[in-house]
């Protein structure tokens, strides 16, 4: 029997895209399919996707909701069957999609995805066109009042919520209260109610009938205070609902064998071509092209959580002994300004472009020979994912989904044969440096750095077992 499951989301790549929660919420809708699961995924209507209503069929006339007029508009795009929220008031604006023009928050966070958890729990309990879920799935804060507008209302439909980043929670006012039509009573401890304040994150995870997060060790780490970010106390509580499901990369966008942004596509077998991709970011960033010398690379959003503050003190000492570097990537101004200063400091050597280009991240990804993910945490992380797709080695710290996907290339698993990678602990600088120069030691060993290469290529990381995971958690609540 097919089951019918409504994703609510804030971002669905390929159509908007922030991070790793669009690419999730993109590419698990088309492999649910293999599993007899119909998804639908209920998006807002944002300025930069507006083009998705031409051709869109409305569903739904909601009348006035939270300042103005709001419809649902349904359509389908690249394998995806979206649901759009059509209301101007809240999302035909300019700047980034939860950002405005001066890079702040917009004011109204609260109600923009206030209406995207009520329409959530609306067509969760009425359906659209004669489409009614079973199931709802509601990744993050952003949907995260989306079981609490169902309990309101004594809705038994049941919802999954999926936390991508618990450093996210959506708090705002007490005062909020009554234009997000939310009921008093559950402004309480055991409710939405945090130190004073109403949580979107939080009131999903009291509500949701069960709760994921994107690997098994965030998991853990999430019930504990140095990680838990104040919701341990509620994530332990509900530890017997709480599963750790690795997320996994679109093996159809992730492929080095088809992809149109590489210099040069090649396999596993033909590893000897990726050292076109090498010359050609080399070329892109204005290095000396030294293909002989080892490539290392980041591309991440430049933040402490991710530890690119470490990584400027570590890579100092790898650049002395001739490697090359280049960064994609954009955030703090102070690490902005700090990696232009280490490009002006290396010419020849280090290549830094701020901001992000989807096509130079997969060029960067099948050129480098390793990419940094010093993360100080990672629920899961999809980069080193895409890098191990591509046969370029992840050095990242023991955290989150990083420990969960790379195998350290110890001395155990480079005897059995079966490293994919480099990990380092504690997340130090001096750390970070011994895992770069083991692997500058075992890059002067080509033999041995293409075996754990193809390694790396072998890897799983797509989302074969994980979407099962999902379609089964899924069908448990449809019949509790």
């Amino acid at each position: 029997m097919t089951l019918k499951l409504l994703c609510v989301a804030s971002e669905c790549a390929p159509f908007v895209k922030t991070g790793g929660l669009a690419d999730v919420v993109g590419a698990l809708g088309p492999v649910l399919d293999a599993h007899d699961v119909q998804s639908r995924v209920l998006l807002p209507l944002y300025r930069q996707i507006a083009h998705l209503a031409s051709g869109a069929t409305e569903v739904m006339n909601a009348g006035s909701l939270f300042g103005g007029p709001v419809r649902v508009m349904a359509t389908s795009e690249n394998d995806t069957d979206l649901l759009l929220i059509d209301a101007p008031h809240l999302y035909d604006r300019p700047g980034q999609i939860y950002l405005n023009e001066s890079g702040q928050d917009w004011a109204d966070n609260h109600l923009r995805f206030g209406l995207l958890s009520w329409l959530g729990a609306e067509i969760g309990r009425n359906g659209v066109t004669g489409w009614t879920p079973d199931v709802i799935h509601a990744h993050d804060w952003q949907a995260g009042l989306t079981p609490v507008y169902l309990r309101q209302t004594d809705s038994t439909v049941p919802c999954v919520l999926t936390i991508h980043n618990i450093a996210f929670q959506g708090n705002f006012p007490a005062t909020t209260m009554g234009n997000l039509a939310l009921d008093p009573h559950g402004f309480t401890q055991d409710g939405f109610e945090y130190f004073g304040q109403i949580s979107f994150l939080k009131g999903g995870l009291m509500q949701a009938d069960k709760i994921t997060t994107v690997s098994p060790t965030y998991a853990r780490e999430l019930m504990t205070s140095e990680f838990g970010m104040g919701l341990e106390g509620v994530l332990a509580a509900r530890h017997s609902d709480l599963s750790g499901i690795l997320n996994g990369i679109d093996l159809r966008v992730w492929n080095p064998e088809t992809d149109p942004a590489l210099a040069q596509t090649y396999t596993s077998r033909t590893l000897n071509k990726k050292r076109a991709n090498k010359q050609a970011v080399l070329d892109r960033f204005g290095l000396d092209a030294a293909t002989d010398a080892p490539l290392f690379s980041v591309i991440s959003r430049l933040s402490e959580q991710k530890g690119l503050d470490l990584a400027l003190h570590a890579l100092p000492a790898l650049l002395d002994k001739g490697a090359r570097f280049v960064l994609l990537g954009s955030g703090a101004p102070e690490l902005e300004q700090a990696y232009v200063a280490l490009a002006a400091r290396y010419p020849d050597q280090v290549g830094v472009q701020i901001g992000f280009d989807e096509d130079l991240a997969h060029l960067i990804q099948a050129g480098a020979d390793a990419t940094l993910i010093p993360s100080r945490f990672e629920p899961c992380g999809l980069t080193q994912l895409c890098a191990m797709r591509y046969g370029t080695l992840p050095i990242v710290s023991v955290t989150g989904g990083l420990a969960d996907t790379v195998i350290d290339a110890n001395e155990a698993a480079l005897a059995a044969g079966c490293a994919t990678g480099f990990q380092f602990a504690p997340t130090t600088a001096a750390k970070l440096g011994d895992a770069l120069e083991r692997a500058m030691t075992i890059y002067s060993d080509a033999k041995l750095w293409q075996k754990i290469q193809r390694n790396a290529m072998k890897h799983p990381v797509g989302w074969d077992v994980s979407a099962l995971r999902m379609a089964e958690i899924y069908r448990d609540m449809a019949k509790a």
